[in-house]
């Protein structure tokens, strides 16, 4: 289920500047076969706050690493819950499940390696019997010129 509200941070995001909501909330069971569901929501996000395509490639490698990394300590019969918040030129995600028993979290792992590459900020944390796996990628496109407002080339070439 997909949810939408004002701008806003999910629960326990560890951004405390952050409001209290995520933009978006997708809920689905703590089963591999949803990975796919979950990237693909994070790519369409991206792309709606125009992301480089580099950027979004990212972001889906990203998102499924915290996919991965969750899911490999989520109680049984779980959902996993992912929040995105939206913000021009960033997005942040939290990936979430109820776990059974804290679990020692490895980050040295191949899969926290990677996530930590691609994303500006990523975090574990545990509190209250759940994971949070949370990610920001910020734009390679923030902050940069766009093509509109590269330097133009001068108008007479021959100078005079």
């Amino acid at each position: 289920m997909a949810t939408t509200g004002p701008t806003a941070a999910p629960p326990g995001s560890g951004h405390a500047d952050a409001p209290a909501r995520a933009d978006v909330e997708l809920r689905l069971p703590a089963d591999g076969a949803f990975a796919s569901v979950l990237r693909t929501t994070a790519v369409g996000l991206a792309a709606r706050l125009d992301f480089t395509i580099d950027d979004v490639e990212d972001l889906r490698i990203a998102v499924g690493e915290a996919h991965g990394l969750a899911l490999d300590h989520a109680a049984p019969g779980s959902d996993l819950t992912c929040g995105f918040v939206l913000s021009p030129g960033q997005i942040t995600a939290v990936v979430s499940v109820e776990v059974d028993a804290p679990p020692a979290l490895d980050r040295e792992s191949f899969a926290w390696q990677v996530l930590t590459t691609l994303a500006s900020t990523a975090d574990l944390e545990i509190d209250e019997g759940v994971l949070r796996v949370s990610l920001t990628l910020r734009s390679q496109r923030a902050g940069s010129p766009t093509p509109d407002a590269a330097p133009t080339a001068d108008p007479d070439p021959a100078g005079g």
